[in-house]
């Protein structure tokens, strides 16, 4: 029997991919250690959420990813104020239905963001602690994340 390689999640920005919101990447070079034992799925909630590059910069408000999902809290546009909490929804139900079909247990996302953040996001203008929206959907349902910066 062939064993399959282990099967990682990857914030797409992380590998180089311009999809930030302001157009650029956060490549991390971390991210290379992985190709040797692990196949890398590239993922962009906000871009699988159906949001343009660039976009406008949105954040956290009222709560964390988890209270996003639990719909006592939103995502809101940083300078405009506009809801996109349905695209960010969106997003990391994408992210784990790709999750499922490829196998994959584990995730490494992008820190800070208010998708991918794990245990640092931006919530009402302050860093502080707490999940992105795809970040708690994963954990939710049982996939490992860990959150790189750069």
């Amino acid at each position: 029997m062939i064993k399959q390689p282990k099967r990682a999640l990857v914030s797409a920005c992380l590998l180089g991919v311009r999809c930030r919101f302001d157009g650029g990447h956060a490549r991390a070079k971390t991210i290379d250690e992985l190709a040797s034992d692990t196949e890398v799925i590239p993922v962009c909630p906000e871009q699988f959420g159906g949001l343009p590059t660039p976009r406008p910069a949105v954040q956290l408000s009222g709560g964390d990813g988890g209270d996003v999902l639990d719909g006592t809290a939103r995502v809101l546009g940083v300078e405009d104020g506009e809801d996109r909490t349905a695209n960010l929804l969106r997003g990391a139900e994408t992210i784990l239905d790709l999750a499922r079909y490829y196998g994959a247990e584990l995730a490494y996302l992008k820190g800070r963001s208010p998708s991918c953040g794990c245990g640092t996001v931006w919530r009402d203008g302050e860093l502080t602690e707490g999940d992105g929206v795809t970040t708690a959907l994963l954990k939710r349902h049982g996939i490992a994340v860990r959150e790189i910066n750069r």
